[in-house]
């Protein structure tokens, strides 16, 4: 059975080899609150398809744009308020019959 966007399915090595960087890189995401994965109830920590793609973003800025950890948090959270502008638009107007 397949799995969701949002589903928590990989483990740290995994989800750091899916989006090629160092399982100490997602360790400080992690610490700052800017990919902040699932945990199991032995503390391990899980990552879904939707953490993988951030991951993946993260390595771009940071590799390819040279842009630092703080850096990175605000790009996101500016991204995700657009997002959500975006969707809040987009909806469709109440009917007035």
């Amino acid at each position: 059975m397949p799995h969701t966007e949002n589903e928590p399915v990989y483990v740290i090595s995994v989800a750091a080899r899916l989006a090629s960087l160092p399982c100490w890189v997602l360790r400080v995401l992690d610490q700052e609150g800017i990919v902040v994965p699932c945990r199991t109830d032995s503390n391990r920590r899980l990552y879904s398809d939707a953490d993988i793609r951030t991951l993946a973003h993260v390595r771009h800025l940071t590799e390819e744009r040279q842009v630092n950890i703080a850096g990175v948090k605000v790009i996101l959270e500016l991204e995700q308020a657009h997002a959500e502008s975006k969707q809040q638009h987009d909806l469709p107007l109440p009917r007035q019959d």
